[in-house]
This record gives C-alpha cells, sequence and structure tokens, in this order.
C-alpha cells in the first residue's frame, strides 16, 4: 500500500503589520530596501508595497526615497570638514580627476565648498593654464589654488561656517549675484530623484541655489553614499542640474532615474 504524499500549502500571506514590521527590520539591516526586491520577497504588488513605504515614512519609521526606502537615521547632519575628507577618499579624487577635466582653459568657474570640491582644486593646481577664474567661498579651496599664478581667485565674503571653511549669507549672496560663471562645481550632502539635491545648512543652501542662478552649466559632484540621502536644507530639484559626476557604486536605479529628468551622469 501506497502513501500519498500530501501536497505542501503555501506560506500564509502576512498582515498587514507584520509586513510593514518586517519592512523595517530589512531597512535597517541592509541599510536600503528596493521596491523591486520587496516585491518578490513578499509576492505581492508594487503597489501595495509603495504604499507601505508611504505609510512607514509618514510616522518616521523609514525614509521613502525614489524606488525603495532608506533608514530613518539617513537624514544627515552637519559633519565637520576634516572627517569628510577621511570618507571614500579615493572615489572623491578619481571625481576630482573627472571634473578638472571638464574645465577648459579661459573659463570662469565656481567650486563650492566641500570634501569633493577641494580635490577639484587640487587637480587644477596640477594642470598648466593661460588664465583661469575660480570663484569660490570655501577658505580651504581659495588656499589650494593661492599660489597658482594664472588662476584668479574671487572669494565670496559672508559669514564663515567652521565645520566647513565656507563662507555663507547676504553678504556672500550679494557679492555672487554681480558675477557669472561658465561651469559650477557643486558638492552636496544628499541627492533623492523625489526631493532634490540637500545640504544641512540653510544659508548655505540659499548661497547654492543662486550659484545655480549665476551659472550657464550646473555639475553635482559625490560619491555614491550621499544617493537617497537627505539634509535639512533643499538646494533645487534634480531638474536643476546638467550634469552629476559619481563613482561606479551608484545604484543603478538612481542613475536611471536622474537621466529620465535630463540630467547627464558621468561615473568613474
Amino acid at each position: 500500500m501506497t502513501t500519498r504524499r500530501k501536497a505542501a500549502l503555501p506560506p500564509p500571506k502576512l498582515l498587514v503589520e507584520e509586513r510593514r514590521r518586517r519592512i523595517v527590520e530589512l531597512v535597517n539591516e541592509n541599510g536600503r530596501a528596493t521596491v523591486d526586491e520587496l516585491v518578490a520577497l513578499f509576492d505581492i504588488s508594487a503597489v501595495t508595497i509603495r504604499a507601505d513605504l508611504e505609510a512607514l515614512d509618514r510616522t518616521g519609521t523609514i525614509s521613502r526615497s525614489h524606488g525603495g526606502a532608506l533608514p530613518a537615521a539617513t537624514t544627515q547632519l552637519d559633519t565637520p570638514l576634516n572627517i569628510k575628507e577621511t570618507r571614500h577618499h579615493v572615489q572623491k579624487l578619481r571625481i576630482g580627476q573627472a571634473a578638472a577635466r571638464l574645465i577648459e582653459d579661459g573659463e570662469t568657474v565656481i567650486l563650492d565648498s566641500g570634501s569633493t570640491t577641494v580635490e577639484i582644486a587640487r587637480q587644477i593646481r596640477q594642470r598648466k593654464w593661460t588664465s583661469l577664474t575660480v570663484i569660490t567661498n570655501a577658505l580651504n579651496i581659495a588656499m589650494e589654488l593661492s599660489a597658482t599664478p594664472a588662476v584668479r581667485v574671487m572669494m565670496l565674503g559672508g559669514l564663515l561656517r567652521q565645520t566647513s571653511y565656507s563662507l555663507a549669507g547676504p553678504d556672500a549672496e550679494q557679492a555672487l549675484s554681480r558675477l557669472s560663471a561658465d561651469r559650477l562645481f557643486l558638492g552636496v550632502d544628499g541627492l533623492d530623484p523625489a526631493v532634490g539635491v540637500t545640504t544641512p545648512d540653510p544659508l548655505e543652501a540659499s548661497l547654492n541655489a543662486l550659484m545655480i542662478r549665476v551659472s550657464r552649466q550646473t555639475i553635482a559632484v559625490l560619491d555614491a553614499s550621499k544617493f537617497g540621502q537627505r539634509s535639512l536644507s533643499v538646494i533645487a530639484p534634480v531638474n536643476d542640474l546638467d550634469m552629476v559626476i559619481s563613482d561606479d557604486a551608484a545604484p543603478a536605479e538612481y542613475v536611471e532615474a536622474l537621466e529620465s529628468k535630463g540630467v547627464k551622469t558621468l561615473l568613474v
């Protein structure tokens, strides 16, 4: 006599609160989760997953981002520049080299303050120029370029931010409003396609927004860890960017989102 084996039953569907609790655990354990990953894991529709993520974002349990979610703690505080410079330094060096290659002799460029833009300044210092004008609000960038004879450095005035060695505020904006530039290299603390590019300081965000307005081309420079991050102050929507230079670890969904908005991406 043969015994017929019963067919295995499919695992029961999780209740809404159970599923959302598991989503939070996954996001916190892995540092991120995409909609596609969650759809495959829970075998439910993308519409349902997006509703879960929106609900969790509203309660502050996670941070909703383009194509998925990040831990709530990814909203950044203002980290001192000397600490920022030690993070992802190899990637920032490559980004600085790629950005500097875009600069042509005779141009006027703006270098925003930051640990990535200072690498651009170091690359500028190593090249031979007939003439180049660099506008900056960063003391350390001005010092990097101070001994390069063919590079004219224009410092913006304003209130000194000791964490970033940068100047911001009404005086800086007044000085900048009388100038124009061929290119802006913008350092940011976070880039989320749904929110825009962000920085922790409201005064610097206001100055950065003006930098975009007075420049013919705006290039954001950031290592891949900045994708999906959000800081306090929004500088501008991503549509205001012409190009993003990052490293080759940039998540594909963010690159696709940028290019769908007409923003060229260069990964190095």
